[in-house]
């Protein structure tokens, strides 16, 4: 069997197939649940909400043909525009020591 602390959160396919879904569900709120076929690893269940931040995170990393203004094009815009002055006060105090 894999290292238990690898796979704190698990369900065997004889467990899966007696309980059904409310195995899952259960298992699902002490996070990732790995599922072991025969003793061995065989796939990994995520939440909904899991699912969609792990999809989150891969829309915006970084890939080598990123360009630099696509980069910058994909980051989150500030809540509020600041105008040059406010800028160049900011990056000011921030140097100034």
């Amino acid at each position: 069997m894999a290292d238990p602390n690898l796979l704190a959160n698990v369900l065997t396919s004889a467990e899966l197939k007696r309980r059904g879904i409310v195995a899952i569900e259960q298992a699902l709120q002490r996070g990732p649940v790995h599922l072991l076929k025969r003793n061995q690893p065989a796939a990994v269940v995520l939440s909904e909400q899991h699912y969609r931040q792990l999809q989150r995170q891969a829309d915006q990393a970084v890939r080598p043909e990123t360009s630099a203004l696509e980069w910058l094009l994909m980051q989150p815009q500030a809540p509020q525009p600041r105008s040059k002055a406010t800028i160049d006060a900011e990056l000011a105090a921030e140097r100034d020591w």
